[in-house]
């Protein structure tokens, strides 16, 4: 990357909010594990853990900032999921499999959309119980740099 391009990354990471923030790592998360698979199907094997590794940190992240405080159950959940995703990828790593890691991308990839209904749906219900129509068009929201592949 060059200087403009790192330049534009730090402003955006910078400026995001928390949930702007969430969605960036699970792009990223997805890019990483997609990357992961190239890699097994090209041979390519030191690249093939250096996405997993990168995937992988990212899903230990989101373990380890779980709160339990606010939502036990679904805290307990997203835990055992992500605990879940971080065997596969240990085993798509091991065994030079793409089939995990196509599993793991699978559920990073609904747990996005998720989120990101989500925070659609908060927003919007916050906006409505301050009295504010909704803006006309919401170019302001996070897009992705790339589509995730």
């Amino acid at each position: 990357m060059n200087g403009y391009t790192n330049q534009y990354l730090a402003n955006t990471v910078n400026s995001a909010s928390p949930e702007q923030l969430m969605l960036m790592l699970y792009d990223g998360a997805i890019r990483f594990v997609s990357l992961g698979i190239q890699a097994i199907e090209n041979g390519i094997i030191d690249k093939r853990s250096y996405y997993i590794n990168k995937t992988s940190a990212i899903v230990s992240e989101f373990a380890a900032t779980l709160d339990h405080n606010q939502d036990a159950k679904l805290a307990e959940d997203l835990d055992a999921l992500y605990g879940y995703m971080l065997r596969r990828m240990l085993e798509a790593n091991l065994k030079n499999d793409t089939a995990p890691l196509i599993e793991v991308k699978k559920l990073l990839s609904d747990l996005r959309a998720t989120w990101a209904q989500a925070i659609t749906i908060n927003k919007q219900e916050l906006r409505e119980s301050a009295g504010v129509s909704s803006p006309a068009n919401s170019s302001m929201a996070y897009k992705p740099l790339a589509a995730a592949m």
